[in-house]
Parts: C-alpha cells; sequence; structure tokens
C-alpha cells in the first residue's frame, strides 16, 4: 500500500472507531507494518495544522479529535458549552496525577494536603482520570492514571507535551509528601466537585 493510500486508510479507520485504537490493530487492519502506520500517524499530525483533526496518542494507543481551536465551536454545536468546569480542587488533583502518574489516592493526599476521595470520584466519573492497577504493597491501594479524555479535555497530543514543571515546585512537593507519611485528617472541604 502506498503512502498516501496507508494515510487515507488510517484516517477513515481513526474516523469510525467509536475510542482509542491500538496499533496492533491498525496494523491488521491496514495489512502493513508498524513503520508504515507510525509514519502515517506522524504525517497525519504534521498535516493537522491547517485542520479541524488532529491525531492523539497515549503510549501505543491513537484516536482523532477535533483541534483545541475548534473547541468552542464544537460544545456550542453539541450543547456542552453549558457543561460545569472543573473545581480548582479538581485541577490540582488532576495535575498531580498528569505529573506523577501511576499515584495512588494516599500520594495525592500527601501532595494536596487534604481528603481528596470527592475529587478523584468527580475525575474517574469524567473520564479524566482511571484506575491503571494496583501498587504492590501491603494493602494494595489503587493506581490512577490520566486517560485519553485528559489528552482531549487538556488539548494536548501526548503527556509528552505537559509543560515542564520548575524544579522548584518540584523539589517542595517532594518535600511535603516526604514529611507527611499518612495525611492528617484533612478538611471534607473537597469532597463535592
Amino acid at each position: 500500500m502506498a503512502e498516501v493510500e496507508t494515510r487515507r486508510a488510517l484516517e477513515a479507520l481513526l474516523f469510525v472507531a467509536d475510542g482509542p485504537v491500538g496499533l496492533d490493530e491498525l496494523v491488521s487492519a491496514l495489512q502493513v507494518s508498524v513503520e508504515q502506520v507510525e509514519t502515517a500517524i506522524n504525517e497525519m499530525v504534521a498535516l493537522a495544522a491547517d485542520r479541524g483533526v488532529t491525531i492523539v496518542r497515549q503510549g501505543a494507543r491513537v484516536r482523532m479529535v477535533t483541534v483545541p481551536e475548534a473547541g468552542e465551536v464544537v460544545e456550542r454545536y453539541l450543547g456542552t458549552d453549558h457543561a460545569p468546569k472543573l473545581s480548582t480542587a479538581a485541577l490540582e488533583t488532576l495535575s498531580i496525577v498528569a505529573y506523577r502518574q501511576p499515584a495512588t489516592r494516599a500520594q495525592l493526599e500527601a501532595v494536596r494536603g487534604v481528603n481528596c476521595d470527592g475529587v478523584l470520584r468527580t475525575l474517574v466519573a469524567r473520564g479524566l482520570v482511571a484506575p491503571v492497577g494496583r501498587l504492590e504493597q501491603a494493602g494494595r491501594p489503587m493506581l490512577y492514571g490520566t486517560t485519553f479524555d485528559f489528552l482531549e479535555y487538556m488539548g494536548i497530543g501526548s503527556l509528552d507535551q505537559l509543560p515542564q514543571l520548575p524544579e522548584t515546585m518540584v523539589a517542595e512537593a517532594e518535600a511535603k509528601e516526604a514529611s507527611t507519611s499518612e495525611p492528617a485528617n484533612a478538611p471534607e472541604g473537597d469532597a463535592e466537585d
């Protein structure tokens, strides 16, 4: 299959897919090599600069999404422009998950200094965060990571596009987490989001 045909077929597959598609599925459907699929994805991303759609990638899965610049128009068309926005507490928790993933609830609470149960439930319910496994230690706490919906919400194509944190912020967060072996009885102010 020629490069243009591969790219065209890949775009069609991603357009009709109802969610993220694994590279192995694309290779099988297109009957081409992984390298050809990777090349086609990279070309589609490069060509998307002047289009209303782009490709987001998380590991070995890809998805076609609308560009962030069209978000307001798309929300208005879909009638979601009045959807509730995330609270400050939810954005803080989401940021911690994004930069430290996978992270446990206790780790999130150690960094934030407050109970994160309600906020975490909200983020999971909205599909921005999901359980990704369990920590291999006593109690086997749930590990959380970001999702494709997170990438779409943030308007980025991959986690590599997150802004770099200043070293002082990283050091402060690590010091705060180290000094808090177990979260104190935190105020319940964030429980409802």
